[in-house]
Order: structure tokens, then sequence, then C-alpha cells
């Protein structure tokens, strides 16, 4: 029995390594093993790497010091070794010194701590703004300025479903890759405003030292310079729901050549994609448009198979409340949410074809074929609700 035990954690030791082995460090995110912070590529983040290890210092001497001298007077001065207390009150030299070396140690270190939580608040002179918005469960992103000024898209979490679910191999971006990556220059300063559409978000990526919450109705900055071309990956780092763990932040650094270039590309690929409310679409065009919006915003709270979670997010297939229903119960729906449940509002996040075609989606697949009213919903049916 003992060499059956020892041959089985064998073969579990052997086991973990081979499987550490394929384990590598994530580009622009973690790595294996990883105890320290992230170095960074900001002047923020390498002056919190450089004031967290200046303190980390400063306290294990402080640690060593005052418990060195605590237990040596516990040893060497112990009643068995007939040590003898002094007698006295109060002694000048012994007030002032323990009032004023933990004084200057405390200015020594809130001076440069202070210089660095000012300068990640000076978002002033920047070459380049980005709205940031949070929603329940993905980012989106509007250019402000600069070459791609009116520039916007949604940040949805890229990894797919299997690997969630642990049918197939995880990749090496898993739970940090996005379908819409943030792009910015390099050596440029970017202002990050943020705010958020339903709960309290936090957009945060450590290779930048930047950790801002996102509040709905407000309005908060941060900034950056990332001073090297490449990929950096965040998350969200405030608790915001059921998916909080599935709401990534990719920034790719690029050279401002390759920016413009992309800004440019960026903006003739949403003309070629600009949808117009007025167009009157066919049953089959609208399905098919509506499983890809499913997709990307729907599938991780209603399900692939329209089950939803029960006690969280109501099934879809065989709602005859709203989807087997009346169109205009559903619309309103999913423009304006559910409010007392989860059911997030979308009128800032899809566009009325959109809608339209994720409506239409959900009347016509898993049973609902074939079954209920207003089997089709057209662009324009949202606009005159929205």
């Amino acid at each position: 029995m003992k060499k059956l035990r020892g041959l089985l954690g064998t073969g579990a030791l052997l086991m973990a390594g081979v499987a550490s082995a394929q384990i590598k460090d994530m580009p622009g995110g973690p790595g294996v093993n990883q105890l320290n912070l992230h170095p960074g590529v900001t002047s923020i983040q390498h002056d919190i790497v450089w004031i967290h290890w200046m303190m980390l210092i400063i306290c294990a001497i402080i640690f060593v010091g005052v418990f060195g001298v605590m237990f040596y007077s516990i040893i060497m001065h112990r009643k068995s070794r007939g040590a003898v207390p002094a007698k006295f009150h109060e002694h000048l030299g012994i007030e002032v010194a323990w009032t004023v070396i933990p004084f200057l140690i405390v200015i020594g270190m809130a001076l440069p701590a202070t210089r660095t939580v000012v300068a990640m608040k000076d978002t002033s002179s920047s070459d380049l703004t980005v709205k940031v918005t949070g929603y329940q469960w993905k980012w989106g992103y509007e250019y402000i300025d600069g070459p791609a000024q009116g520039v916007k898209f949604l940040s949805n979490l890229a990894t797919p479903r299997a690997q969630i679910e642990g049918t197939e191999p995880r990749s090496n971006t898993y739970l940090l890759e996005v379908d819409n990556e943030m792009v910015v220059p390099v050596n440029k300063k970017v202002r990050v405003v943020l705010t958020s559409n339903d709960v309290i978000h936090s957009w945060m990526i450590p290779h930048f030292g930047v950790k801002q919450d996102a509040m709905p109705g407000f309005l908060r900055d941060t900034w950056f310079r990332a001073e090297k071309i490449g990929v950096y990956r965040g998350q969200c780092a405030e608790l915001c729901g059921k998916d909080h763990a599935f709401m990534p932040i990719v920034v790719n650094v690029v050279s401002q050549e390759d920016y413009e270039k992309w800004a440019a590309d960026k903006k003739k690929a949403l003309a070629a994609l600009a949808d117009d409310p007025n167009k009157e679409w066919t049953k089959d065009e609208l399905v098919a448009r509506g499983n890809t919006v499913f997709t990307a915003n729907c599938v991780a709270c209603h399900q692939a198979n329209g089950q939803g979670i029960p006690g969280t997010f109501p099934a879809l297939d065989g709602d005859e409340k709203y989807v087997l229903g009346p169109m205009k119960d559903q619309i309103l729906t999913v423009l304006n949410g559910h409010p007392g449940t989860a059911m997030a509002a979308f009128r800032d996040q899809l566009n009325d074809v959109e809608i339209a075609a994720v409506i239409t989606y959900t009347r016509n697949a898993w049973s609902n074929a074939g079954k209920g009213k207003d089997p089709v919903v057209q662009p324009s049916d949202v606009k005159a609700l929205r």
C-alpha cells in the first residue's frame, strides 16, 4: 500500500510538472509564479514599484530592529539571570528619539508617495482622449480627438465558451483576450475618461500603473504614457456582478504611423458597417445578424440554448410573455432594461438594426420558430419606440 501511494504521488508530481511546463508567461499579462509587481512600461508604474520596495525595506528593517531588541531584552534580562529592573520615570533623550525618528521615517515615505499620487491625477496636456464606458460585462471605447476622432466600439471577451466550460484546451491568453482592442500610440499621453452604464466597474492595467473606478452618473479620468510598443492586458477590478471575471481590457500600443493607419482603417470599416434603420430587412438577414449580436452580448446570461440561468436570468426559449408575445414589450425591455433584475439597458450599446435583429433571432430560434406574434421585428419598429 505504501509503495502504491508512493507511485501515485510520484505520478501526480510528474503530471503537475508537465502541466506547469506547458504554462507560459502571458504577453502583456501575468507571469508564471509571479510574486512581484509588474515592472511596467510607464513612469507611474516605475515609481509605484520603487515606492513599494522602498517601503517594504523600511518596514522590514523596523520589524527586525523592534523584534530583535524585544527578544534580546526578554532573553538577556530575564529574572532567572538575576536582572534587576531600572528605576526611573522618564528620559528626555528617549522621549525625543522615539518621537522624532518615526516622524522622519513617515515623512521620508510620504513625500515620494504623495508626489506619485499627484502625478497620477494630472491629466492635463494630454495628446489623446478616450472615453471608456463600463457595461455588464464589456467595455465601450469612444475616441474623442486625434486621428481616430469619432471611432467607437464595444470590446467583448473573445475567449470561446468551450474553453470556459473546459471542453477544449485553454489558450495562453485565457480570459484576457478581446474582440476589439483599444489602440493607442507609443510615447503619447493618453487621457482616459471613465463612466459606467449600470454598476461600478474599475479599469485596471497593471503594466500602466492605472486603476480607476467607472461610476454610473460620474465622469472620472486617469492617464498613461506607454513607453514601449506591445499588447498590455488588464481586467475590471471591481466586483460588478455575475460575469465580473469575464470583463478583460486589452490595450495595443503601436507606433504613431501604425496608429494613424489603424484609425483610418477603423473609420472605413465603421462606415461600411453603418446600418440604415429605415431599410427593410428580410427575416433571414435579421436572424443571421441577430445570431451574431446574441453571441456577443446575450449568450453569457441567457445561454446559447436560450434556457437562461434559473433564478437569475429567465429562459428565452418558450417565453410567452415577451419573446412570443407582442414585440413592443420585448423592444422596450431590450432598450431600457428591466428594473429590479439583472437585465441591462442596451439602448446605448446596440443600434436599431442590432436590436431588431437580436429580437427577431430570439423569436425564431430554438423551439420558438413558428410560434408567437410578430416573428419579424424591423429597425423602424425599434426606432419608433426608442
